[in-house]
């Protein structure tokens, strides 16, 4: 028997102002995204906001459904959209944020395993690595350059 890790790295910044203007904006757009999150049920928003080639920002967030788990989380909800209406257009980075309950203090979240493997699907497709930010402890900032990171034993193609 052989045994051996696995690591990601992942880039941590103590605030917002640590980051670029854009990447700043696609933690407000993500933020803003969360109130208008569909989630009667479990009561946590989550907002995504994607960055595109072209510098235009797609915002989604998630939808909930009584038939759980009919749903779709924020991530799916934005990268499926970009993908019926923009094809062609290559996906920069993505931000995710949540918001529990009906105030306003956000929390960290990462993406579950299933948005990893469809946010993985685009950046197969495109062949170049796609950007995620997350808030992390005490409001600060992480950052992997790619979704296939934090997937290090991913589903991938035959």
């Amino acid at each position: 028997m052989q045994k051996f890790n696995l690591t990601i790295s992942l880039e941590k910044y103590d605030n917002e102002n640590e980051l670029t203007p854009i990447e700043q904006q696609l933690l407000a757009e993500a933020r803003k995204a969360t109130y208008k999150a569909y989630a009667p049920y479990s009561q946590f928003h989550v907002g995504a906001a994607v960055l595109l080639a072209d510098g235009q920002i797609i915002a989604a967030n998630n939808q909930e459904n009584a038939a759980f788990p009919s749903g779709s989380c924020a991530e799916q909800s934005a990268f499926f959209w970009i993908g019926a209406n923009f094809p062609n257009q290559k996906i920069k980075a993505v931000a995710v944020i949540a918001r529990p309950g009906t105030g306003d203090v956000f929390r960290g979240v990462p993406p579950c395993g299933a948005c990893r493997q469809a946010m993985l699907e685009y950046e197969n497709r495109q062949q170049e690595p796609i950007r995620l930010m997350m808030l992390g402890d005490n409001n600060q900032i992480l950052i992997t350059d790619s979704i296939a990171d934090l997937l290090p034993l991913r589903f991938n193609e035959f």
